[in-house]
């Protein structure tokens, strides 16, 4: 089946992917007859959109509202930022995919670099190096005597899951989809069970997307079980976690302490109070950061392109509801 397809570049320059120029030509080989219009500005795609068939980027209420054609949608990221799955697009028929899979070895790598620093002390050596202190002495954590309770064990968090599993770690997962542990989880929950298995972690982590059910759930109350020794890691999305809360937690002792990739606002302002903290390891929203994501982004919508012209089932598909 041709169809039509528009590609909306995304607006902000930051988020463009140099690869996204070559995927006209990468789908009219693969997909004959298929229209492709490649969009640079809204402007462009409030024209195109009007009789598209499908349509690749952030179309917001005022494109969609003009497609009338429009049966499917793939997002150019695994969780997009709040307001992506809008009223009109949650309550239509049109079918989104994400790009979720793509980024598992580069975020769950970033995620134990954050676990085996807070397990050795580097953060704390860290410090004492800028301050020229040869000064030893730090409660090392024992891996192989420590849990892991991974909040979230889709791709990103069963790789994490396996990783921990291969330093000995127990690895306790919490999930509201998967129905069967993952490698290397030990014991499987769902988030009616979060209470009672964060008071067992040496490191909470926490891996999942921005949803209405997510949105502020770590806050003072759900993390005051937390054992005092214990970590607490987001490379999810800045919206699940309260900072000013973790913020008062760390400055008091009441965890050990935090690394975060992700934030509420971002940039994370200047003055807040986590950039001063000792016990916190803060980093600008680059876990997925490495090699061949281009080609997996690539590869994830060019496939999706052939399915839909097929009538096969597409990949990755959301449910808008919970925008995951």
């Amino acid at each position: 089946m041709s169809f039509k397809l528009v590609i909306l570049e995304p607006q902000d320059p930051g988020a463009r992917t140099p690869a996204a120029k070559t995927w006209p030509d990468k789908i009219r080989e693969l997909v004959p007859g298929v229209e492709v219009r490649y969009c640079t500005t809204l402007e462009q795609a409030k024209e195109a959109i009007v009789d598209a068939d499908a349509a690749f980027g952030d179309i917001v209420p005022e494109l969609f509202e003009r497609a009338q054609k429009l049966q499917w949608i793939q997002s150019p990221q695994a969780g997009p930022k709040a307001g992506y799955y809008h009223d009109g697009l949650v309550e239509s028929d049109v079918v989104v995919t994400n790009m979720r899979g793509i980024f598992n070895d580069h975020i769950s790598a970033h995620i134990m670099s954050y676990v085996l620093a807070f397990a050795r002390g580097l953060h704390v050596y860290r410090d004492r190096q800028r301050d020229g202190k040869w000064t030893k002495g730090y409660d090392t954590v024992h891996l192989p005597e420590s849990t892991a309770v991974i909040v979230g064990v889709g791709g990103i968090g069963a790789e994490t899951a396996r990783v921990c599993a291969a330093f000995g770690m127990t690895a306790v997962g919490v999930d509201a989809r998967v129905t069967e542990p993952p490698s290397g989880v030990g014991e499987l929950h769902t988030p009616d069970r979060l209470d009672e298995v964060i008071p067992r972690a040496d490191f909470l982590i926490v891996t999942v997307p921005e949803t209405p059910s997510t949105q502020g759930l770590f806050n003072r109350e759900t993390l005051s079980t937390m054992k005092r020794t214990a970590f607490f890691i987001n490379i999810g999305r800045g919206a699940t976690t309260n900072l000013t809360d973790l913020a008062v937690m760390l400055e008091a002792g009441e965890i050990a302490g935090a690394a975060l990739d992700v934030y509420e606002v971002e940039p994370l302002p200047s003055e807040h109070p986590l950039w001063g903290l000792p016990n916190a390891i803060l980093t600008p929203h680059v876990a997925a950061d490495g090699p061949y994501i281009d080609d997996r982004r690539t590869e994830v919508f060019v496939d999706n392109c052939v399915r839909f012209s097929e009538g096969r089932p597409l990949r990755n598909v959301v449910d808008k509801a919970q925008w995951f």
